[in-house]
């Protein structure tokens, strides 16, 4: 029985269960647990799989290592499937209400209350014929080089993405981030030009990381600023690693941070969070928050790794509905029309699974 089989099996007794794949892998993993019951995540130090909100004031959740049999299988694929989302329509309401929240934190930056703010919304979509496995494989073929994973808790729900932003990989006390920025849509050409406000706000999360983690971290290597390909868009991207000081430093004060990045909240952190939880009128539960591997054992060491992902390019599937969650970096030179239709490219990353 394959791990394709195995989420089926387990979807139809509603039993707790994750499958992922790693950017640019060819193995497909999977935790499936052996009871219904809800594991929170509490000090960090247990062994899993973290599934965890963008507010960290809600509880992060686990599927534990050893509450569930852990399996892995190579992934036979075939080439990328042609997909066509244009069936997908997104309404005219939605769009009026992001344009006016956009204008109003364009407003708050002029007036210098922050620098930055990440704003969302979520689509529903009516789905047809739906089948997970199938979807799931079409997203698999088509995003190569994302983390793309299927999650499921019956006490939660059932979640599926392909995000291009890892939060963090450790192990042994040295550490790996990124800070992700910019979006234009991939024509497939090899001219690429960014404009000042991209590169702009990529520095300010990239400056905003550094300071995040200045004081726990030492030997810090920003690596040159590159442009990466997530299916039909592109986005800036620049590589941060280093050694935490102590070793002894908790995953959790890491964790803590650098979540929510900059990428997904804005600058100041505290500001922009409160004005994203005070206007964006919608909750964004598991959206840009973070999932992945804690401290888990390589086959090859006895040294524990986690690799963490920001949950972007990600829907969740309510009964015969998909609920799609979309968002941008609003800075002071973003104009709210343009804006709408950045969140229109992204949505067409999961709407092409669909």
């Amino acid at each position: 029985m394959t791990i394709f089989d195995t989420i089926t099996t387990h979807l139809e007794q509603q039993i707790p269960f994750v499958v992922y794949r790693k950017p640019n892998e060819k193995k497909l993993s999977g935790f499936f647990q052996k009871s219904k019951e809800l594991f929170l995540v509490e000090t960090f130090s247990a062994s899993g799989f973290v599934f965890s909100p963008f507010d960290n004031r809600e509880p992060s959740i686990l599927i534990p290592k050893k509450e569930s049999d852990f399996f892995q299988e190579e992934l036979l694929l075939t080439a990328p499937i042609s997909s066509e989302a244009s069936s997908f329509v997104s309404d005219s309401t939605s769009k009026e209400i992001h344009l006016q929240l956009v204008k109003k934190a364009i407003l708050e930056i002029q007036k210098k209350r922050f620098q930055k703010v990440v704003l969302s919304r979520k689509e529903k979509q009516k789905l047809v014929n739906f089948e997970l496995v199938n979807s799931y494989k079409k997203l698999l073929q088509n995003y190569p080089n994302a983390f793309g994973y299927v999650w499921y808790h019956p006490k939660v729900g059932l979640w599926m993405g392909a995000t291009p932003e890892t939060l963090l990989t450790i192990s042994d006390g040295h550490f790996e981030t990124m800070s992700l920025a910019g979006t234009q849509m991939n024509t497939g050409s090899a001219d690429i030009q960014w404009q000042e406000k991209e590169i702009e706000e990529q520095q300010l999360v990239t400056t905003s990381i550094r300071s995040q983690i200045n004081e726990i971290t030492r030997d810090l290597i920003i690596e040159k600023t590159e442009t990466i390909t997530a299916g039909n868009l592109l986005h800036l991207r620049t590589k941060i690693s280093g050694d935490l000081i102590d070793k002894q430093t908790s995953l959790k004060t890491l964790i803590n941070a650098l979540h929510p990045t900059p990428a997904v909240c804005g600058l100041p952190r505290l500001e922009t969070k409160n004005f994203i939880l005070e206007n964006e009128n919608y909750h964004r539960s598991f959206y840009t928050g973070y999932l992945g591997e804690l401290n888990l054992k390589t086959p090859k060491s006895k040294i524990e790794k986690s690799a963490l992902y920001v949950n972007l390019r990600c829907m969740e599937i309510q009964q015969n509905n998909a609920i799609l969650y979309i968002g941008g970096g609003i800075t002071k030179d973003s104009d709210a029309e343009k804006e709408w239709e950045e969140t229109v490219s992204k949505s067409k990353v999961m709407k092409a699974v669909l």
